[in-house]
């Protein structure tokens, strides 16, 4: 997986995500989503919901941690829910190994379409998900930042 102007590094390995890889996750929420971090709660009650619900990690061979993504699908809808890619690990092409890993997914439960919101000021992801085959359908204002910041919604048709 490679980024313009970034060395080639190995593939990370994605498993499904545990409540132990909270502790590393949560140290770097604030960093990767601001004042839409979640908490440990969210995360454990989203976990706890596998009929509906998959969450996944990549970690490199060390073991490391190296970002997460999370799915919902319900019926034929699937929807990302969060896609974050620790600091130290941005700028590799993580990120699109995770939407990836999303989508196929997605396709696995029976979904027809992937959804999701991104802010509109989140210029990197708008375009990872746009080269990745996803549509704009709109915005819903005041989504993010406590009523500051637009979403921009996207479709993905599988």
């Amino acid at each position: 997986m490679t980024a313009p102007n970034s060395a080639q590094l190995p593939l990370p390995r994605l498993r499904p995500m545990r409540a132990a890889d909270l502790d590393v996750l949560l140290a770097h929420e604030q960093a990767m989503f601001g004042s839409e971090a979640w908490s440990r709660e969210s995360y454990l009650d989203e976990l706890a919901d596998t009929e509906l619900r998959y969450y996944l990690v990549a970690e490199n061979a060390d073991g490391v941690l190296l970002g997460s993504g999370g799915l919902m699908t319900i019926g034929e809808t699937a929807q990302i829910l969060t896609v974050g890619v620790l600091p130290a690990a941005r700028r590799h092409g993580l990120g699109r190994v995770l939407v990836r890993a999303l989508i196929t997914e997605a396709r696995r439960r029976g979904a027809s379409e992937v959804l999701l919101e991104v802010r509109e000021d989140n210029l990197a992801a708008r375009k990872l998900y746009e080269a990745e085959g996803f549509a704009n359908l709109g915005r819903r204002r005041g989504y993010y930042d406590r009523g500051r910041v637009d979403a921009v919604t996207m479709r993905y048709a599988i």
